[in-house]
């Protein structure tokens, strides 16, 4: 390539890989996020789906960074291809993706229909290969895209040492805002597999640039590409700060391991100030993102100015910072409460306490890839698949090992150990201020953390003498209380509480039922009333359940919990309850829906999208009645719901609730005729009527019944006029709602 060549092109390619590489960033986070809740939707909404879709994203990161650095340098040597070319077709290969992935999503839950419950450990396995197969040749070319464009640089400018942190930057700038309008913009406009499409679109636009550009300049690529690394690539000079090689890349892997498993556990551990709605996983992820970013851009300052912050240094810091949002989410401190209002000092005061730590890696990873490097393909590749390696095993340990057996606040102490170890290793490159200044605040900190901080869970469990506290895989499982103030928390969520109307979602379908009813579905065990009343009319009852530990707290909300357990005719499954209607044959008289609160979660989307209750038809009985519950909320989200039921059977009723607050929408195939409060309870058994009155012992049961039938909403006066007011699973209108209550999109 000429000199003359590379001075009139330089500025021009030098943005062109900025602009390549944010767009790159942006479509890669949008397709982790729409894969991510899509995933729910096909696997079912636990936490090891979110781990194991982190953890294939990054493998494919891994694979794809060493491949690509390992042959890029003979691809270029034998074509005569510019570099470029190759990156064009990498990204062209994930838009693919964009097409291919929600299909093979659906074959793959076709193909694990048959392998047990979600809690079993072949349904586990199965399913994370099903996920790899699916995701993981996209992620691969997505890793492959940095060593690809390093190639490029280097044909470039053979001088260039610092191509992987500038590329980087880029990348994260991108990877933030794709983030964020995902989940602000770009899903609530279009929907999933539209937003997926414009994304596609964006890949296939860097694709068609990056191929005609390598096209063009074939005759230019440099005919040397290095291949293998000096394996010393960094010098022994401990006194500058500057880690060892081994060093390093323990520190790459470590740093991975760490960063990936916190954000799981983060996810968890700041629901009770976050909130469960899909706005809040997409603000941790974006502050993680955005404070790497300034981190990045920080070092990319320095660098130019010749006077980066040692290794030493940074880990000092890292040690500092890593105990902070343990601190931060102290109850004590922020509002925390399992109420679903949200609080937005206290949600700023959670989100800023992970910014240091985030910023500090931000600078130390490109920093140290570029270290190592210098602008070598080969040799960035293979420091970067380090780092992505340990980001692929982070979250698996999180989930299946940490979260589990020790909670959410010593997961977050243990994950954090690794950089004591680092900041003693790197003790004597520091000097004595730093070793007096970063000793005292970290030691300050740390103690605070063991000592004196606690998280919401534990202040609920050492403020009553009244509270169970159980973990799993899925969420972390809290009964506390008294009497009649006793609530399930899911997660530091409030799920229910003792009330009748968990009572009447039950016995009002089975009263309606023309012919004496034989079966019922719960989906959603909760306390367990639903389906401790089902059990009262001596019927084949079956309850499906999410979350392993949720039944077993059955006992610390109803005393006959034992004897229900021993009914030979209940039947308690582990499993998401869409795959549960769509792996059964079974057909019931009845099914009832009780979605997990708030209203605004995926939980909720996809038991009262128009595709759900397509599937609920299909295992009812003849004559058979479906009841959804909505708790209450947005009266277009009502309407969404009541327009997907409505869509879907012909024979719509709702009620308002005994409580005067929610509403019972019945549906079915054929006319649910109306009766008398009477006539509802002579079809009920002694038991059921025992059952209904249980709470209301002086109450007069015609009476009872006569002031829910009193509240009854005409559907057609309560539909929304425009008939695209649904929930579906592509757009889940109850999911996505910021611009529409900011006023901005209606």
């Amino acid at each position: 390539m000429t000199d003359a060549y590379s001075r009139i092109m330089s500025p021009f390619i030098r943005r062109l890989l900025f602009l390549f590489f944010f767009l790159s960033g942006f479509c890669s986070l949008v397709y982790q996020v729409i894969w991510t809740r899509l995933a729910f939707a096909s696997f079912g909404i636990i936490t090891p789906v979110l781990s194991v879709v982190l953890s294939v994203f990054m493998l494919g990161l891994f694979i794809g960074a060493w491949a690509g650095g390992r042959f890029i340098a003979p691809l270029v040597r034998r074509t005569g291809f510019s570099a470029v070319f190759f990156y064009g077709l990498a990204e062209a290969l994930i838009g693919l993706g964009a097409f291919a992935v929600p299909g093979l999503f659906s074959a793959g839950e076709y193909f694990l229909l048959t392998a047990g419950e979600t809690n079993s450990a072949g349904y586990l396995v199965w399913s994370a290969l099903v996920l790899a197969f699916s995701i993981l040749p996209w992620c691969v070319c997505m890793g492959a895209t940095f060593p690809l464009m390093m190639a490029y640089v280097r044909e470039q400018d053979s001088q260039n040492t610092g191509s992987f942190s500038y590329l980087y930057l880029a990348n994260v700038l991108g990877a933030m805002s794709g983030t964020i309008l995902t989940a602000i913009v770009l899903v609530e406009l279009f929907g999933f597999h539209h937003t997926l499409r414009i994304a596609a679109a964006g890949n296939f636009a860097i694709a068609f640039t990056g191929i005609w550009l390598g096209w063009k300049q074939r005759r230019f690529a440099s005919p040397e590409i290095p291949g293998e690394p000096d394996p010393a690539v960094l010098p022994d000079l401990p006194p500058s700060g500057r880690p060892r090689t081994r060093f390093t890349r323990w520190i790459l892997f470590s740093t991975g391991f760490c960063a990936m498993a916190m954000e799981v556990v983060w996810t968890r551990e700041f629901t009770p100030v976050l909130k469960t709605q899909v706005y809040s996983f997409a603000w941790i992820v974006f502050t993680y993102l955005g404070a790497t970013f300034v981190g990045s851009w920080w070092y990319r300052h320095h660098r130019k100015k010749n006077s980066c912050w040692s290794a030493s240094t940074l880990l000092a810091l890292l040690m500092v910072t890593v105990f902070l949002p343990i601190l931060a989410n102290d109850p004590r401190l922020v509002k925390a409460s399992w109420m679903f209002d949200i609080d937005p000092l206290s949600v700023v005061i959670v989100l800023a306490s992970i910014c240091p730590f985030c910023a500090v890696l931000g600078y130390l990873t490109p920093s140290l890839i570029d270290e190592c490097a210098a602008g070598d393909p080969a040799i960035a590749g293979k420091a970067y698949a380090i780092n992505v390696l340990g980001c692929i095993l982070g979250p698996l340990f999180a989930c299946y090992v940490m979260l589990p057996e020790i909670g959410e606040r010593y997961a977050l102490i243990l994950i954090s150990l690794p950089f004591l170890g680092f900041y003693l290793l790197s003790w004597n490159s520091l000097s004595l201020w730093q070793r007096l200044g970063s000793g005292l605040t970290a030691g300050v900190i740390l103690v605070g953390a063991l000592f004196f901080s606690m998280d919401f869970q534990e202040r609920i469990s050492s403020s009553s003498k009244h509270a169970e506290v159980r973990r799993d895989y899925a969420a972390s499982v809290v009964s506390t209380g008294t009497g009649w103030d006793r609530v399930l928390l899911v997660n530091g969520i409030g799920m229910t509480r003792l009330t009748p109307v968990t009572k009447f979602m039950v016995h009002l379908p089975l009263a309606f039922h023309q012919e004496p009813p034989k079966s019922a579905l719960i989906i959603c065990f909760g306390m367990g009333t639903t389906y401790r009343s089902a059990l009262s009319w001596n019927l084949e009852t079956t309850t499906v359940e999410l979350i392993p530990d949720v039944p077993k707290a059955f006992g610390f909300y109803h005393a006959d919990a034992a004897q229900i357990l021993r009914n030979p005719k209940g039947h308690i499954i582990i499993d998401d309850g869409r795959r549960y209607l769509k792996r059964t044959r079974e057909k019931f008289d009845v099914i009832v829906i009780d979605p997990p609160p708030p209203v605004e979660t995926a939980g909720s989307s996809l038991l009262y999208s128009t595709e759900f209750c397509e599937l609920v038809k299909q295992h009812l009985k003849p004559h058979g009645i479906l009841q959804s519950w909505f708790p209450g909320g947005e009266v277009l989200v009502a309407q969404g719901i009541l327009r997907s039921v409505s869509d879907t059977f012909p024979c719509v009723r709702c009620f308002g609730s005994v409580e005067g607050w929610g509403i019972h929408v019945l549906a079915s195939m054929e006319p649910i005729e109306m009766r008398t409060p009477e006539q509802l309870v002579a079809r009920m058994p002694a038991a059921a009527q025992k059952d209904l009155l249980e709470w209301d012992p002086p109450g007069n049961l015609p009476s009872y019944l006569g002031s829910v039938l009193s509240r009854e909403v005409p559907v057609n006066r309560a539909l929304n006029p425009n008939p695209e007011v649904e929930i579906t699973d592509d757009h889940p209108l109850n999911e996505y709602f910021l611009l529409r209550r900011l006023g901005l999109y209606h």
